[in-house]
């Protein structure tokens, strides 16, 4: 475990992460298409696509894209992970935490998962239990190398709560830096071993078949002003071609159901944009 340590810090002593995807006026296309969607489902918030092949970004509400940030809720479990499986404190992606025992009103939580199942039903309980053995000190050095959620001024956040910085609005991050980071985690870019950032892209590939491939990750919780909040990241791969995508949705109602709204919307707007056909 010390040589695995030894080499992990190592590793991202020599390969610092840039975790922005560089969005600037000249490769941006602002586009109000996707507004629909969002009004329809009486919700605001933004979405961008980039087109890893022409370096473009499709951009709806791009002052919220760009300048707002918001906690990451659910779309820090890939960071979790990717630091878990890099300290060790996820052995492999089959890892399993035992149930506490705590019945909570999600099903699929309340039973032994490992690392793969906890992802993909996004269990809270399991990537907080993650995040207590990796420690603060650790994971404070994490992201502050990776420059997770920096600003303009490059300081990023202090670690409150170790096992809920995340949902508490401590953390915050924009949906531009959230896209940077999955980009650069598709092509292996994340200064983890490519081994775990493939563990972690196998977990979020949730669709392949002969037209598509669609691998993404949710998150949902609560804005400082009680606000619901959803996300959605990921990329969507035609004829080996990927496109990266976010979106950011925000609901004044707290008792707003994320849970499928936000899978819909995402839809909705890549089949706008001709996906799913097998013609991109």
């Amino acid at each position: 475990m010390r040589n695995r340590n030894y080499f992990s810090f190592l590793f991202i002593g020599l390969a610092l992460a840039i975790l922005m995807v560089s969005c600037t006026q000249n490769n941006v296309k602002e586009d109000n298409t996707p507004k629909k969607y969002f009004d329809a489902h009486q919700l605001d918030g933004c979405f961008a696509l980039y087109n890893n092949g022409t370096g473009l970004f499709t951009v709806h509400n791009l002052k919220r894209y760009r300048d707002s940030t918001y906690l990451p809720a659910s779309t820090f479990k890939i960071i979790n992970s990717l630091i878990g499986l890099q300290t060790g404190k996820i052995s492999s992606d089959s890892m399993i935490i035992p149930w506490d025992g705590i019945t909570r009103n999600i099903p699929d939580w309340n039973k032994d998962l490992n690392m793969y199942q906890a992802f993909r039903v996004s269990s809270v309980p399991y990537y907080q239990e993650v995040a207590r053995r990796i420690g603060r000190d650790t994971m404070q050095f994490w992201l502050d190398s990776l420059k997770y959620g920096a600003g303009k001024d490059k300081k990023t956040y202090k670690i409150s709560k170790i096992d809920s910085f995340w949902l508490d609005n401590s953390v915050k991050i924009t949906p531009d830096q959230n896209l940077g980071i999955v980009k650069k985690l598709y092509f292996d870019e994340l200064p983890f071993f490519k081994v775990y950032q493939q563990k972690v892209k196998h977990a979020m590939l949730f669709e392949d078949n002969s037209n598509y491939r669609l691998g993404y990750k949710t998150g949902w919780g609560f804005t400082e002003k009680g606000h619901a909040l959803g996300w959605i990241v990921g990329w969507i791969e035609e004829n080996k071609h990927p496109y990266f995508f976010v979106l950011n949705v925000e609901s004044a109602d707290p008792n707003y159901n994320m849970k499928d709204v936000r899978l819909k919307i995402l839809k909705d707007i890549l089949k706008e944009y001709g996906f799913f056909e097998g013609a991109m």
